[in-house]
């Protein structure tokens, strides 16, 4: 009996043409990379094709109502919303909803967790550069840029730490160290000559999420270019010699004693 009232109850519903209510956002999530923000979410189960989406913010430091963002008015389903530009005030917290909507229907809104740009982004790798200077090696560092707080800022006021990770390519052995933020570092009390490989990445005032650099290898003091050939041509010179005082010896054994002593203080002469 309950069955046949069910449907009964869906007959009417759709002859009186009332439809199934659209389904909500799911996932609604804000990610941030150097203080560049951006909202995603999913469609809502069994979203029609045609769906679309709008996205509103709040700042909850204020008593005003929800504001949409003209951007990101109809979004549709795989698109994300930037909302660098606004949240630009790095210190307040923000909340930000999605609305699936279509011609004739609206869905209810789907509400994101509180966002922090400052404590809630992750802080890319500086700009490395690294060289030897004999038994160290020298780390020139280039802040990132961004617009997240204002255009073209440098992220250098909010770096505080920063983490070096070296590797001795030989054999593995490696370390990690743990300094002052500064644009030139020196890593000292290296082997001179050997090759290591240096990784590096910063934390800031307000949080520690933050990637590592991809490793740069470098030798310490690497051999001057031309000092193998150097070192050949002095080797050329003494088999030469060597030969030479052979092949005198040859003729000493051979010749007289006058004959042997001149043509030996010659030979000594040139080796010399």
């Amino acid at each position: 009996m309950e069955l046949w009232t069910l449907l009964l109850l869906r007959l009417l519903h759709l002859q009186l043409g009332v439809s199934v209510p659209l389904p909500p956002p799911s996932d609604v999530s804000i990610s941030s990379f150097n203080m560049e923000h951006s909202l995603s979410f999913l469609p809502g189960p069994q979203s029609p094709a045609h769906t679309r989406f709008t996205i509103q913010t709040l700042r909850l430091s204020r008593r005003k109502p929800w504001r949409s963002v003209a951007a990101c008015s109809e979004l549709t389903v795989g698109q994300t919303c930037n909302l660098t530009r606004v949240f630009r005030d790095p210190f307040q917290s923000y909340q930000a909803r999605v609305q699936a909507f279509t011609s004739s229907q609206t869905s209810n809104w789907t509400v994101s967790g509180v966002f922090q740009p400052l404590t809630d982004t992750v802080f890319g790798p500086p700009g490395l550069s690294v060289s030897g200077c004999g038994n160290c090696l020298l780390l020139q560092l280039t802040p990132l840029t961004t617009g997240g707080l204002q255009q073209h800022k440098q992220l250098r006021d909010l770096y505080r730490n920063l983490d070096i990770q070296v590797k001795r390519t030989r054999d593995g052995a490696q370390f990690v160290l743990s300094v002052p933020y500064t644009e030139h570092t020196v890593i000292s009390y290296l082997q001179t000559g050997v090759e290591y490989c240096v990784s590096v990445r910063v934390s800031s005032l307000f949080t520690s999420t933050s990637l590592y650099s991809q490793p740069q290898c470098v030798y310490t003091s690497p051999p001057p270019p031309g000092l193998t050939a150097v070192l050949m041509v002095f080797g050329l010179v003494g088999a030469l010699c060597a030969l030479g005082l052979l092949f005198i010896g040859l003729v000493i054994f051979r010749g007289g004693r006058s004959f042997r002593r001149r043509r030996l203080l010659t030979a000594l002469s040139v080796c010399l």
